[in-house]
């Protein structure tokens, strides 16, 4: 495994960018403490994490997105609900910053990276 440091620039992001896409690992600042991420979506990334930390498959991960719309294909809150109402309230409050959200997760993401438990945590 290679390790490369990258900047905070449009390159550094592009360069990380590929490496989640390929199904690597990458570690990120975050408001409160260093993050390693993965793409949320590639099972064996999200399963790989918990192998680099060494972390029990029972401790559901957090899923980092860039901006509150990134979050709507992760959660399944449904369309005009009164929880979609709360989820944009809060993330329009309090996004970016130190607030996760936690919701019922699509199908479509990996079981693992909620623990089974039928949630998502999300961030921005």
């Amino acid at each position: 495994m290679t390790a490369k440091v990258v900047g905070p620039t449009a390159a550094g992001v592009e360069a990380a960018g590929r490496v989640l896409a390929s199904g690597g690992l990458v570690a990120f600042p975050t408001e409160t403490v260093y993050g390693l991420g993965a793409n949320a979506l590639d099972e064996a990334a999200v399963r790989r994490i918990f192998a680099v930390k060494e972390r029990p498959l029972s401790d559901p991960l957090i899923v980092h997105v860039a901006a509150p719309d990134d979050a709507k294909p992760l959660v399944d809150l449904g369309e005009g609900t009164p929880a979609a109402a709360a989820f944009a309230a809060l993330a329009e409050a309090f996004w970016p910053g130190p607030l996760t959200l936690v919701c019922p997760a699509r199908p479509h993401l990996p079981k693992c990276l909620s623990a089974g438990t039928g949630t998502v945590g999300v961030r921005c």
